[in-house]
């Protein structure tokens, strides 16, 4: 994604709202439930989002739908998934989230979790009209990484959108360094972003400047002018923990074979 700037998302803060600094520490926190809960988690979703914005030390939060990333439309969706991310000001403030009300309230129905620990080491973009990851002092890292993708794509533009997805999708699957991929969003349609891990920054660069799908899609973001506002964010991935639809997370490559 190419950043551009774009008017105040109506789920972000009012204008004038300062951006965050960087934070200390961002975590990622996936909740896995089963289909009678899947009511439950929707309310959660509701309820949860004033509290979390107000949990001490953090800077940002938002409460996301998952999905597979493949087409990034409705049909994507997860029902059964769902997430946090938080910024946060102190490197403790994920171990105060799981002591928190809100994580006890996710852990009564899930029956997985999952949760990512990240450094911010870019950020380029906006999301609901602030820089969470605020402007990184760039620090060589030579671990494993994580990126996010988020996009406000206009309604005018969701046909064409959807069309040049998938071979995207299908690329970054068949490309090496990938360890895990998720499609998150605020909604259904319109608020599309990804989150991923890889195994070091070599290999996010290759799919991100080399691989022929991405940047197909690359040139028509910047010719058609897809978005209204537009994130892209590269992490250290400090600590990976959980399991996500029955598979463990981790830090490092799955086995080979």
């Amino acid at each position: 994604m190419t950043a551009t700037p774009g008017p105040v998302d109506p789920l972000g803060p009012p204008p004038g709202t300062a951006d965050p600094p960087t934070p200390a520490v961002v975590s990622l926190h996936v909740w896995g439930v089963a289909d009678r809960h899947v009511p439950s988690a929707v309310v959660r979703m509701a309820r949860h989002r004033r509290p979390a914005r107000g949990l001490p030390g953090v800077t940002f939060a938002k409460l996301l739908g998952t999905g597979s990333a493949r087409t990034f439309t409705p049909r994507d969706a997860d029902a059964r998934h769902w997430g946090m991310l938080l910024c946060w000001s102190d490197s403790g403030g994920p171990t105060r989230f799981a002591d928190s009300p809100i994580a006890a309230s996710w852990d009564r129905i899930a029956d997985e979790s999952a949760t990512w620990l990240l450094r911010p080491i870019t950020s380029t973009g906006r999301w609901a009209g602030r820089q969470p990851f605020g402007d990184p002092i760039p620090q060589r890292w030579d671990g494993p990484v994580a990126a996010i993708t988020r996009g406000r794509i206009k309604p005018s533009h969701w046909r064409a959108f959807w069309a040049a997805v998938p071979p995207v999708a299908l690329d970054v699957r068949d490309g090496g360094g990938l360890t895990f991929a998720l499609g998150i969003g605020e909604a259904p349609i319109g608020l599309q972003g990804t989150f991923s891990t890889w195994t070091g920054n070599a290999a996010l660069r290759a799919f991100a400047y080399q691989r022929g799908p991405h940047q197909a899609v690359i040139a028509q973001t910047r010719q058609r002018d897809w978005y209204a506002e537009e994130l892209f964010a590269r992490f250290a991935l400090l600590a990976a923990a959980g399991s996500h639809d029955g598979h463990p997370v981790t830090t490092t490559p799955p086995p080979r074979g």
